[in-house]
């Protein structure tokens, strides 16, 4: 009875595995991109970035607090020192301890740390807008990878298929061949020599299928795994009029596209800069405040003991002579003051308030206006460059998606048209009318239109996806 648990246990572990492996050896879409952004270096760099730009944020707004210190410090003598008690000169072993804590508080600055605030946010924003575009750039790289292979899957299977049809024609033509009804004598040998091309381009696609699913591994950053499968996609379904013209696509792409909005980002945080370097030639009001005590082993104080009668060293006249004056004397111990007694007493605050106007500082604020003005014409050149390229990039991608969908279009009447003229050609084949050259010449017609079709139509999808990619509705 155990055996038969214990059986029945391992079969289970076992099924489960199988299943999971099962599941683990098909991708979707997905999953892939899932993969890829979660391992792409440039997403997780550019997510770094973004964290860095929102510290720096962060810590703009608290520059607006009050920076508060404390120190403390043990000071050891030995010798001729003063008495920081009594402020006069000592000959002797001193411990001596100073405690204080200060404040200060920047009243203004020429709003140096308000637009610092306003700066740090326009780049903290830009660089969540980075964080977007590189996630996106995965995204599109991961698309048309995907498609890639599952085109090339797809005419793969189209050369297997071409490839089992001359098979058919040259087992057909050897049989013709062993009675002597070949309608010339290079009809089997003519199709013997379309088997071995449509096996070389069987080869070809397989390496070509093989290069693509490799590139999308290395994308998603992972090993590949030969055995895994794409679930398919159906681009049949996308083939259309997409809708729009290029002007649209763009206009829409510069209030949606995240890379735009980068770059106008960290142009408008540029221009926050020059007014930070600007505030910094202006004068400085700070509050500043402190207190501190201090402790010294000198520190001492007289105590009252007792009081005795002791002559003053003078006299008065009496009538019976002169008698010694006397007076009360009051006598004292010199005691150390304690610690804590110490740290109460000496007690001290202090306020100012500082204006501190830079007359000149090596022209080093100058420079750091100039600097910023250099930084605002970067960006600015930074911005206009991708409005640039991106319009470039729009118009390429749609008359590229334009070109694919004609191609398209008149593909699939090609292949309307080969299909007919193949059949005709097989008929006459069979009826002895044509010879193996003409009916190869047809097939390898229908053959190239049909794998023509099947590149037009995922080429048209992938523009189509790079188009919404511009757009801001990237969907799967």
């Amino acid at each position: 009875m155990r055996l038969n648990k214990y059986f029945l246990t391992i079969l289970f572990i076992s099924c489960s595995i199988i299943v999971h492996a099962q599941q683990d050896s098909t991708l979707s879409l997905q999953q892939c991109l899932d993969i890829a952004i979660k391992n792409n270096l440039n997403v997780k760099q550019s997510g770094l970035t973004m964290e860095q730009d929102r510290i720096a944020f962060n810590q703009s707004k608290e520059n607006l607090l009050p920076s508060i210190t404390g120190a403390a410090s043990r000071e050891l003598s030995q010798g001729r020192g003063i008495n920081p008690v009594t402020n006069t000169y000592v000959n002797q072993s001193l411990t001596s301890d100073n405690y204080s804590l200060n404040g200060s508080l920047v009243l203004f600055n020429g709003l140096a740390l308000q637009n610092s605030i306003k700066q740090t946010k326009l780049a903290y924003q830009a660089g969540k807008m980075d964080f977007q575009a590189a996630k996106d750039l995965v995204t599109v790289s991961i698309i048309t990878n995907y498609l890639a292979v599952l085109n090339s899957e797809e005419i793969l299977s189209q050369t297997k298929s071409q490839m089992a049809v001359s098979q058919q024609n040259v087992d057909r033509s050897a049989i013709l061949e062993q009675s002597g009804a070949n309608k010339i004598a290079s009809d089997f040998t003519d199709f013997k020599g379309a088997l071995a091309g449509s096996q070389v381009a069987v080869v070809n696609a397989q390496n070509n299928l093989n290069l693509a699913r490799l590139s999308l591994y290395q994308l998603m950053n992972i090993p590949y795994n030969k055995s895994a499968e794409l679930q398919p996609l159906n681009a049949q379904d996308l083939v259309g009029d997409y809708g729009v013209n290029p002007d649209e696509v763009y206009g829409t792409a510069l209030q949606q596209l995240a890379v735009v909005k980068a770059a106008t980002l960290r142009r408008e945080s540029a221009e926050k800069g020059v007014s930070v370097a600007k505030g910094q030639l202006l004068p400085t009001l700070a509050l500043n405040g402190g207190i501190s005590t201090n402790y010294s082993s000198a520190g001492q104080k007289s105590v009252f003991i007792d009081s005795t009668v002791v002559p003053t060293g003078g006299f008065i006249n009496t009538p019976t002579g002169k008698q010694s004056v006397f007076a009360d004397q009051a006598n004292y111990s010199d005691q150390n003051i304690k610690y804590w007694d110490q740290f109460k007493n000496n007690y001290g605050t202090a306020l100012t308030l500082g204006l501190n106007i830079p007359i000149f500082t090596n022209h080093i604020k100058k420079n750091a206006v100039a600097l910023a003005k250099i930084n605002l014409e970067n960006e600015q050149l930074i911005e206009a460059n991708t409005k640039i390229q991106l319009k470039q990039n729009v118009e390429q991608a749609y008359y590229n998606m334009l070109s694919a969908y004609n191609t398209f279009k008149a593909t699939n009447e090609q292949v309307n048209a080969y299909t007919e003229s193949y059949r005709i050609s097989k008929i006459r084949l069979d009826a002895g009318v044509i010879t193996s050259v003409d009916f190869i010449i047809a097939q390898n017609n229908l053959d190239a239109a049909k794998l023509n079709l099947i590149s037009a139509r995922y080429d048209y999808f992938i523009y189509s996806k790079i188009l919404d990619y511009y757009q801001g509705k990237l969907s799967l």
